[in-house]
Parts: C-alpha cells; sequence; structure tokens
C-alpha cells in the first residue's frame, strides 16, 4: 500500500543535491543561538516589527512551552501514521534551506527569537496549509508545495509570513484578547503572579494549531514576511504569483487557513504596493547558493 511517507520520499528536487548527503534537525540548541546572533539591524529600524502591547498580558514562555508540546503531539502523529518526513526528504531538505536563511534574520525583530528552538518539517497531507507556532516551530503539509507548485521565492514568502506571526506575537495578542474580559474576572490575574493566567495558557495552547488570527495581523504578518524574504535573498514579487495561484487553486477564495486575510485581488495589490520598500533590500541580499524545484504533482493526491 502506498503511505504518506511514500509519497514524501519520492518528491524531486532541483538543483545541487548536496545536501542529499548529510541528515541533520534544522537550527536547535547551540546553532540555532549562533545563526540567531547574526542577525542584522535592530528593532527600532524595521518598523514592520512592532507588536501589539497586549502580548504582555500573556507570559510568552508558558505560550511557547504549550506549542512546543502541541507541535510534538502533531509530529507523533504524522509519524504514527507514516506521513512525516524524514530528514533526507529532498522537499523537507529545501525547506530548511530556506528557513536557514531566514532564521538568523528574526533575533532583529524579536529578541525570544534567539532563545527558541527553530525546527522545520513536512507532513504528508494533501492540505494547502503552513504555519509558524509560537517558539519557531514550523510546518508545511505536502499539498501546499505539489497543488500550487511553489518556486522557493513563493515558498519563502509563506515561510516569511507565518515566521512573521510568531516574530510578531500574534498567537499572545489574540490570546489576550479572547480572554481579557475573564482575566478582568479574575481580579487581575497578571498583577498577582500571573497564576490564573497560566490556566487560560493551557486552556488555550490546544487551539494554537486553530488559531485564527485578525485581518490586522494577517496584513502585518504579510508586511513583515516580505522583509524578511526579501532580505533573505528570495524575491518578494514572488507574493504576487503565489497569491495567483492561491486565487486559480481556490477559485478565486482564500484556503481556510487564509480565511481572515482580504480578497486576493486586494491582497495582491497591497503586496504591489510594497514591492519599492523590500526590492532594495532584495537586490542587496545575498542569494541562494542553489535552488529546488516542486514536488511533482500527484495526479490523485496524497495516498491515506
Amino acid at each position: 500500500m502506498v503511505t504518506h511517507l511514500d509519497l514524501l520520499r519520492g518528491a524531486p528536487a532541483w538543483g545541487c543535491a548536496c545536501f542529499g548527503h548529510r541528515r541533520r534537525a534544522l537550527l536547535t540548541g547551540a546553532a540555532a543561538a549562533t545563526l540567531a546572533a547574526a542577525a542584522g539591524p535592530a528593532v527600532a529600524q524595521i518598523p514592520e516589527c512592532t507588536r501589539s502591547k497586549l502580548t504582555n498580558l500573556v507570559p510568552a514562555e508558558q505560550v511557547e512551552q504549550a506549542a512546543a508540546q502541541q507541535y510534538a503531539q502533531l509530529l507523533q502523529k504524522a509519524s504514527s501514521q507514516r506521513a512525516l518526513a524524514p530528514a533526507d526528504q529532498p522537499q523537507l531538505r529545501r525547506l530548511r534551506a530556506i528557513a536557514q536563511r531566514i532564521v538568523p534574520l528574526t533575533a532583529a525583530c524579536n529578541e525570544r527569537a534567539r532563545q527558541w528552538r527553530w525546527e522545520v518539517n513536512l507532513i504528508g497531507s494533501p492540505q494547502i496549509n503552513a504555519f509558524c507556532m509560537p517558539g519557531g516551530k514550523i510546518a508545511f503539509f505536502h499539498g501546499i508545495l505539489a497543488q500550487l507548485q511553489l518556486n522557493d521565492d513563493e515558498v519563502a514568502v509563506i515561510m516569511g509570513h507565518e515566521i512573521a506571526h510568531a516574530l510578531l506575537e500574534h498567537a499572545r495578542e489574540q490570546m489576550a484578547k479572547s480572554t481579557g474580559t475573564n482575566l478582568l474576572l479574575r481580579g487581575g490575574a497578571a498583577l498577582l503572579g500571573l497564576g490564573n493566567v497560566g490556566d487560560f495558557v493551557a486552556q488555550m495552547g490546544s487551539q494554537l494549531l486553530s488559531l485564527k488570527f485578525g485581518r490586522s495581523d494577517e496584513s502585518e504578518a504579510d508586511e513583515l514576511g516580505l522583509v524578511m524574504s526579501a532580505q533573505a535573498g528570495y524575491d518578494p514579487s514572488a507574493g504576487v504569483t503565489l497569491w495567483q495561484k492561491m486565487m486559480a487553486g481556490a477559485k478565486g477564495a482564500p484556503p481556510p487557513w487564509l480565511s481572515t486575510h482580504p480578497s486576493n485581488a486586494d491582497r495582491i495589490s497591497e503586496i504591489q504596493k510594497r514591492l519599492p520598500r523590500v526590492m532594495p533590500m532584495y537586490q542587496a541580499a545575498e542569494k541562494p547558493p542553489q535552488r529546488f524545484g516542486p514536488p511533482a504533482r500527484a495526479a490523485s493526491g496524497p495516498a491515506r
């Protein structure tokens, strides 16, 4: 029987094959700290990095811990279903190569990113989906790469967008908004040792994967994501072709994971307006030494 893992093992990549001679996890422990320390300009020089003060109402450590636990559960489930890509899978190597160019830029936006144990994984599912959870836990679903036939620049735009959500701590912001009234009713728990806040985080932790961001959050992630991908050496104008593919693939409607975004046409227009700011960053950035291609398009999608 063909499994998700069979599909993932067979996904080809173009370009240099030198990544295939080694297995490695992405940016863990000391390696993550070393690369994050190489981050660029100060936060004050990147206006897109401004975060909401609401994030201060929810403890970052607890949110990141909850995210790490849920991410581990997701990977365990995928592994049990033979849907978790092995380290030598070509598309996973591709995702990790792109992430290794973006991650060193993140601490310039958020100092907490220096402490995050970054991970990138690929899940053998036909879903058009990708995310970055608090604490730098990234996952792409095979469907978004195969069905949309994304090039590296388009993947980098998506990855930059998802990483931007984590850097801007939108999950903490949304938790604060959704539980703010309840927190006040509990007698100002934030001023009394945050005891009850931890309860809220534990309750909300199980919802991190399905957390929906507001339209303003999505626009902020778009803006910062373009900056991240451009500084990493990926063409930010790929945001336009990405959304043209989204429109074609979803018959004009965004996929569920981006349902809170503006219309696709408006989204493309906003990206085009931002290009004059980010294109000089791209032109000045060191370009990736190797390029990869999308996986073969499966006629009937991944087998179950």
